[in-house]
């Protein structure tokens, strides 16, 4: 490794949890996480789903109320959602793509 270090931003918990909820909310946090990240970086599903497991694992710990943590809870599901969303788009992009490359040897 050279001797350059890179500047890490963590984002805190509070900052974690507003971007999330907008995410839920089906707005876009990318601008949010970019006043913190590095310009240009957006957060993806997978990143938010374990900041908000990992929440979720705090908050069991140090006893939060029951309605804080099912509404977190409820972030995971939407977030969840949102991936599986996408894994079937991605997948219907796909088989589509492989329908045309066949038909156009066919022809």
């Amino acid at each position: 490794m050279s001797g350059v270090k890179r500047k890490r931003n963590i984002l805190n918990v509070k900052q974690k949890l507003e971007i999330l909820q907008k995410l839920a909310n089906g707005e876009s946090a990318s601008t949010d996480a970019e006043d913190v990240l590095n310009e240009g970086n957006t957060i993806s599903h997978s990143a938010a789903l374990h900041c908000v497991e990992t929440l979720l694992d705090y908050m069991g710990q140090r006893g939060f109320d029951y309605g804080d943590i099912t509404a977190v809870r409820k972030i995971c599901v939407d977030i969840g959602q949102e991936m599986s969303k996408q894994q079937k788009q991605r997948c219907i992009k796909d088989f589509l793509k492989q329908s045309m490359l066949k038909a156009k040897f066919l022809v």
